[in-house]
């Protein structure tokens, strides 16, 4: 199957209204809104298939390159493409997509957390930051965790919403992993009342820090 053909594959699963949303959320018109389950699906049929996997995302339509990133190969781009996928990220949903399933498998991705934490482009510092906040979680050796703290206190509330996110979830990491550290994540996330107000469905977690700190740490035991 080419991309041409998955593109119409994907217009054909379109549902009304869910491109209408997508598209407020920052991923302009270029959507045919299709169910992410019906994406999850085409992608378990077709495999991995790293060169239509490109394909799908050149198109810059938000349904092919979600498609198109669970087709990928992470080992098979190098740093300076992925780089720069990052940097074409439309909206929220592929950032999450591609940060979870090509970035965090990418074999350079220590190297390109460092370089992104000080990127001007936000969509780079958000994958810095969820970078870091993986490394705090899984192996947190070699981190300055109360530099990271400074940096969120200082820059967290005027951060872009598309930076915030990720470096609100290095503060939560922090807190609920790193015991000795955690009354001054605490008080950094009630000072600065980043997501706050989020509202939150019955049974999920608040993404605010204390919240979110606190229910985490309380099913540790």
């Amino acid at each position: 199957m080419n991309a041409a053909q998955v593109l119409k594959q994907l217009e054909a699963l379109s549902v009304e209204g869910i491109g209408n949303l997508t598209i407020r959320k920052g991923a302009g018109k270029h959507q045919y809104g299709v169910q992410l389950g019906d994406i999850r699906a085409i992608a378990k049929k077709l495999k991995s298939d790293h060169e239509l996997g490109l394909e799908l995302w050149k198109t810059g339509n938000l349904d092919a390159r979600l498609l198109g990133i669970l087709l990928l190969q992470p080992k098979r781009l190098s740093a300076t493409e992925l780089d720069k996928m990052v940097r074409a990220i439309l909206c929220v949903q592929d950032a999450e997509w591609l940060i979870s399933y090509v970035v965090k498998k990418h074999p350079d991705k220590e190297e390109l957390r460092l370089q992104w934490m000080d990127d001007s482009d936000p969509k780079a510092a958000r994958a810095g930051w969820a970078l870091t906040a993986e490394r705090i979680a899984k192996d947190p050796e070699g981190l300055d965790p109360a530099a990271l703290l400074d940096r969120i206190e200082q820059e967290m509330a005027q951060a872009d919403p598309m930076e915030q996110w990720t470096m609100n979830m290095t503060l939560a990491e922090i807190g609920i992993h790193l015991p000795k550290l955690r009354k001054r994540a605490l008080a950094i996330g009630e000072k600065l009342g980043v997501y706050r107000d989020w509202p939150v469905s019955k049974g999920c977690t608040s993404p605010f820090a204390p919240s979110w700190i606190g229910e985490m740490v309380r099913r540790q035991g």
